[in-house]
């Protein structure tokens, strides 16, 4: 157990710990939601992942992403997976700089527990959903997240027993809506946080929530 790990197994217990470093998490998508969710999931303790993005870190990116100015140009899944190395230095990662389509949807996730969906291509959301829902993986995804104020919109919903949307489900990407960092930052966290409470509670239904 290395120091990061070290720090978080004080707050939730050695023994949680290991249970969620079991978790292998997939992340359609390294940008807004995608970068954020994956450093969230990281300081919660978990440590294997699979990371499929085709796009490259631009600097307009760098309003809401979990990316840096000396990484512009690189992979996002590449500068992405450097960053969370910061975090832990033994995360167990698997990289695919490639884009989602009906070939390879099921291959790139194969033998997830959790697929977090993080795009913006409508039609790879619902590619992602068709796939994912039938399988027995936590699947989350994001619908309506751009602009500012009224945070309170941003919110979860459990529409089965493995499938969480978050968003207001209708505020999408205009000039007048852009993607800006606070509500990304939020919607990814709670991307990330119907993660954690999964698989933190449902595997030792004794645990107490605590703010």
């Amino acid at each position: 157990m290395n120091s990061t790990e070290k720090g978080i197994a004080q707050h939730i217990g050695p023994d949680a710990l290991a249970r969620l470093q079991q978790v292998r998490i997939g992340i359609a998508g390294a940008g807004g939601l995608g970068s954020n969710c994956a450093h969230f999931l990281v300081r919660a303790g978990f440590k294997r992942f699979v990371l499929v993005d085709f796009d490259r870190v631009e600097f307009s990116n760098l309003n809401r992403q979990f990316f840096f100015p000396d990484q512009v140009g690189l992979p996002k899944v590449v500068a992405l997976a450097a960053n969370l190395l910061r975090i832990n230095p033994d995360l167990k990662m698997e990289l695919h700089a490639t884009t989602i389509c009906p070939r390879n949807v099921r291959r790139l996730f194969a033998g997830c527990d959790a697929v977090l969906e993080c795009v913006d291509d409508p039609s790879v959301k619902k590619l992602l959903a068709e796939a994912m829902l039938p399988t027995a993986a936590l699947f989350v995804a994001a619908s309506g997240i751009a602009g500012c104020g009224d945070a309170d919109r941003i919110r979860v919903r459990r529409l089965r027993a493995n499938f969480f949307l978050v968003g207001d489900e209708q505020t999408a990407v205009c000039p007048n809506t852009p993607p800006l960092a606070p509500l990304v930052a939020l919607a990814a966290a709670k991307q990330a946080d119907a993660v954690l409470f999964h698989f933190l509670h449902t595997a030792n239904p004794s645990r107490k929530s605590t703010p």
